[in-house]
């Protein structure tokens, strides 16, 4: 078990494996989203900075779509789940960002934390099934695919480039600021 910090966040191994360092991180910033969303309320959770459109319930909602197009589409071929199965993206390619704004906070969460458990048990899947070197199921179209260990590297990219953005709009709600 590691240590959690005063905002719920689990800390990183400093002395874990490949896999246990790179899951380390990536709860570490599950987390630290969850933390920056934590208590605002609907209209927080659709406030913006600036000339951005970026919200803490788009991001939410989008990372709960890149957490299953990632774990679940790529990495084992499954065919998408609701709600995105059913998204006309060509539509409206945002949808993710642009249709959080009808949901609720619980509804908002309740999707993230689903599709967080989801990448939780497909990636224990995965590193049964290959390791880290596993390639996934689905290739780009020049035929590479990409590594459960690429995979979980891009993760904590998308999440560590995201929180940032929820740090500065979690301040413009109420103030509310750290790391």
């Amino acid at each position: 078990m590691s240590d959690v910090d005063e905002h719920g966040r689990p800390e990183p191994p400093v002395d874990g494996d490949e896999l246990h360092t790179l899951t380390g991180f990536l709860d570490y910033q599950r987390a630290t989203l969850a933390w920056k969303c934590r208590d605002v309320d609907a209209a927080g959770l659709n406030a913006t900075v600036g000339a951005s459109t970026m919200t803490l319930g788009g991001l939410l909602k989008h990372l709960a779509y890149v957490e299953d197009d990632w774990f679940t589409f790529w990495l084992f071929g499954r065919e998408r789940s609701a709600p995105w199965a059913t998204v006309d993206w060509a539509a409206d390619y945002d949808w993710d960002w642009n249709s959080a704004a009808g949901d609720t906070p619980e509804q908002l969460f309740a999707l993230w934390d689903e599709s967080v458990q989801r990448s939780r048990a497909n990636l224990a899947e995965a590193v049964a099934d290959g390791g880290l070197s596993r390639p996934a199921d689905r290739a780009w179209r020049d035929g590479r695919a990409a590594s459960v260990r690429w995979i979980l590297t891009h993760m904590i990219e998308e999440y560590a480039r995201h929180n940032g953005h929820a740090d500065l709009i979690r301040e413009s709600v109420d103030g509310s600021t750290g790391e």
